[in-house]
């Protein structure tokens, strides 16, 4: 009598924990992400088992184009020992009318992690719904979790310990900006904000925040935020929706006056650090003085997009 071949069981509904997403540092407490930046740590010194990803497959899903976070993570995940599987928008039926369920519950046959980085967080979300599969943001016009995970990985290794520190953003209210102001909530500094009005962040974001017992100040003025600063923040002014929204022009001529420059740079204590997510447009958002002077470490901060990366997957995907 021949043996009948059983289906194996299928990753949808056969496994018996939640997949670790990694969406939104607010979805975190401050010891689940001190454990991830422990584990990033870990991996950067070379202190966590060899190829622990090893047999492991993630989906690198670019909606929009990237330096850092494509490198990063295809780089990362190779060292960890593991497979990346990198799609663009035009290699994907996503873009021509498959559902993001379907895309999810497709790729979680296929793969043991996702990685988005997409303009939709509505597109994230439904995929993290879908999947049975860890997703990953890499990012969204709404948040950029990885990089503040970067971010302060850079800060405390230069610094220390960013409880009870100050850290002043000058500029547009951004993606970046509202991942810090998660950050500040999580992580227990104090975040002076210095946007223009009309480029302020979420007011409901602010409310949460504070909701949750974060020290966040807005300003107009970007000396009131960065006097006293131990680290001062800025990201570009136009980026790839906003450009096609109103142009860039309109945005320089209202954050002109928010530029990164030595002079502004003074206001902060004189051991403060400067970092900027790159890619820099100098002479705009910040001056060549400034990012290759002294107090920027923002090629260390570029860096640590890997090694944050790194702790990430390993919580998500080796049980670490």
């Amino acid at each position: 009598m021949s043996a009948q071949v059983q289906p194996a069981a299928s990753r949808e509904g056969g496994a018996a924990k939640p997949p670790r997403h990694f969406l939104e540092l607010a979805d975190f407490d401050a010891a689940t992400l001190r454990h991830m930046l422990a584990l990033a740590a870990d991996a950067k010194a070379g202190r966590v088992p060899e190829k622990p990803l090893a047999g492991k497959s993630v989906a690198l899903i670019f909606e929009k184009p990237s330096t850092r976070t494509r490198v990063s993570f295809e780089v990362g995940i190779q060292k960890l020992g593991g497979h990346a599987v990198v799609l663009s928008a035009r290699d994907m039926q996503l873009g021509r009318g498959e559902s993001v369920a379907d895309t999810a519950r497709v790729l979680s046959r296929y793969v043991d992690a996702i990685m988005l980085r997409t303009d939709s967080v509505a597109k994230l979300r439904g995929l993290a719904e879908h999947a049975t599969v860890p997703v990953i943001n890499g990012l969204t016009d709404v948040s950029h979790p990885c990089q503040l995970m970067a971010d302060i990985l850079t800060f405390e290794e230069h610094r220390g310990p960013v409880a009870g520190k100050v850290f002043a953003w000058t500029g547009d209210g951004n993606n970046v900006a509202q991942s810090f102001i998660q950050a500040a909530a999580r992580f227990d500094f104090t975040l002076r904000l210095a946007t223009p009005p009309e480029l302020a962040p979420p007011a409901q974001l602010v409310d949460w925040a504070r909701r949750e017992g974060a020290r966040v100040e807005l300003t107009s003025d970007p000396v009131e935020a960065v006097r006293g600063a131990d680290c001062v923040v800025t990201d570009t002014w136009v980026s790839m929706s906003d450009e096609k929204e109103d142009g860039p022009s309109a945005r320089h001529n209202m954050l002109a006056p928010y530029q990164l420059n030595a002079a502004l740079l003074r206001h902060a204590k004189p051991e403060a650090i400067v970092l900027h997510c790159l890619p820099a447009h100098r002479g705009e958002e910040i001056t060549e003085e400034v990012i290759e002077g002294p107090q920027s470490v923002v090629f260390d901060e570029a860096e640590n997009r890997l090694h944050a990366q790194n702790g990430v997957l390993l919580w998500a995907l080796a049980g670490l």
